[in-house]
């Protein structure tokens, strides 16, 4: 009887453990979609305070930055309109005091630091383009009030141009 216990023993102890006979595999498809954007910042261009008697003889100048950011690869057009005065073109934009609309002052925006480059709206004639990086790209606006409007009255002229970024 203690021969069958101690082969019972030995067995138990030296059996393999379970092995499982097949294996089966799959896939899983993980994928996302990284879409196009861009957005830009708000920013002023301001000529401060323009003495008429120069005025007479010289232009005004002045410039700003544009902060345009987009995704990576992104290819956009940057186009300012012809802002908010009644008659304005992208080419001869008027600032007029407070929305009053009687007394204008004419100014030009630029795309180049030589101010020979009219910055429009319409794509790709008169806009600026660029391609996204996924941080800020700086665009420089530069402005001018043409000499020969001494005559304009005393008073705070203003005007809003809308950017549109098209990608």
């Amino acid at each position: 009887m203690k021969t069958l216990k101690t082969v019972a023993a030995l067995a138990l102890a030296t059996s393999a453990p379970l092995v499982y006979a097949a294996t089966s595999t799959g896939q899983l498809s993980v994928d996302a979609t990284v879409a196009a954007s861009c957005s830009v910042a708000n920013t002023t261009l301001s000529f401060g305070s323009i003495d008429p008697l120069v005025l007479a003889t010289a232009d005004a100048d002045a410039q700003a930055d544009i902060s345009v950011t987009c995704s990576n690869t992104t290819t956009y057009n940057v186009g300012l309109d012809a802002g908010l005065t009644t008659a304005a073109t992208v080419t001869t934009r008027q600032m007029d005091i407070a929305g009053a609309g009687t007394d204008k002052l004419n100014y030009s925006l630029y795309s180049d630091s030589g101010r020979s480059t009219n910055w429009g709206e319409t794509v790709p004639t008169d806009t600026v383009g660029g391609t996204g990086s996924g941080s800020a790209i700086v665009h420089t606006v530069y402005g001018r009030i043409p000499s020969g409007q001494n005559n304009a009255p005393v008073g705070t002229y203003n005007d809003t141009v809308t950017i549109t970024i098209t990608y």
